[in-house]
């Protein structure tokens, strides 16, 4: 059977979740539906033994870097549309299908689908804070930020090679005009964010790094409308009480910013994985 749609999924020290996310993906699919290629970059864990089942072929390289493991995987894929799904994110297989339709419509090169948040063992702080920027965020978001993105083979022409970036989804939110990237209300991708403030801190500097680089190559970041978390608050659909935590977290981030620049030491955020019972045995 000739795959439909292939997904590449580039997974460094996943041990935790890679199963889980292959069980989401594959289950209720035909025998060679989905061509799913894995692809262990840099792996000091079994992320490679935690994804080997029938329906996914697993690639292994001992260079760690997610755009390089995007490439590789990609070069191995058989079929378009293709899905590029983080290996900490949920992707189920009605999901997947939705976009391949979506893919499929004319005049679009690119699509995503729409995140649901896992909020699991988030402090108070940390939601109220990812509560505001969700919806500061939302109204622009496509392609980045979501944990996956489909490309068409015309699509695929215009945004691959992917450079060496840390945004690979922000590169390729910027390849694409307002009307040939779409959001997919249909599918659904499960995405935790930062468990804590730390974590959270942590990721605004890769952020910050990912769009600087992306500024450099004529590919600016957009930005948020000034006014917006006033008319959050306007609308009520943020509390004051959110948006001083929000603007409190902001103002940390600045600080840090002055003070260590972008050579932070802020670990990967490794709480944040759903452990998987298979990859823990």
């Amino acid at each position: 059977m000739k795959p439909r749609i292939s997904v590449v999924i580039p997974a460094h020290n996943e041990e935790a979740v890679i199963a889980r996310g292959l069980d989401a993906l594959l289950a209720g699919t035909s025998p060679g539906e989905f061509d799913v290629v894995v692809v262990a970059n840099g792996c000091s864990d079994r992320t490679a033994s935690a994804a080997a089942r029938p329906g996914v072929r697993v690639l292994e390289t001992s260079r760690s870097g997610k755009v390089n493991a995007l490439r590789l995987g990609d070069a191995a894929c058989r079929a378009f549309p293709r899905v590029y799904l983080d290996a900490d994110v949920r992707l189920d297989a009605a999901s997947v299908r939705a976009l391949a339709e979506a893919a499929a419509r004319p005049g679009v090169l690119a699509c995503a689908p729409v995140p649901e948040w896992d909020l699991t063992g988030t402090g108070p702080l940390v939601r109220r804070v990812h509560r505001v920027h969700d919806r500061l965020i939302a109204p622009a978001r496509v392609l980045a930020g979501v944990g996956a993105y489909v490309l068409t083979e015309r699509g695929h022409q215009r945004a691959f090679p992917l450079p060496d970036v840390i945004s690979d989804d922000g590169w390729v939110d910027g390849c694409f005009a307002a009307g040939e990237r779409v959001a997919v209300p249909q599918a659904r991708t499960v995405v935790r964010p930062a468990r804590t403030v730390r974590a959270h801190l942590a990721r605004r500097v890769r952020v910050r790094q990912g769009n600087r680089q992306l500024a450099e190559l004529g590919r600016p970041a957009r930005t948020l409308r000034a006014g917006a978390l006033r008319e959050l608050l306007a609308r009520r659909t943020v509390s004051p009480l959110d948006a001083a935590c929000y603007v409190a977290v902001l103002a940390a981030d600045r600080v840090l910013t002055r003070l260590r620049g972008d050579r932070s030491r802020w670990g990967t955020d490794t709480g944040s994985r759903h452990r998987d019972s298979t990859a823990a045995s």
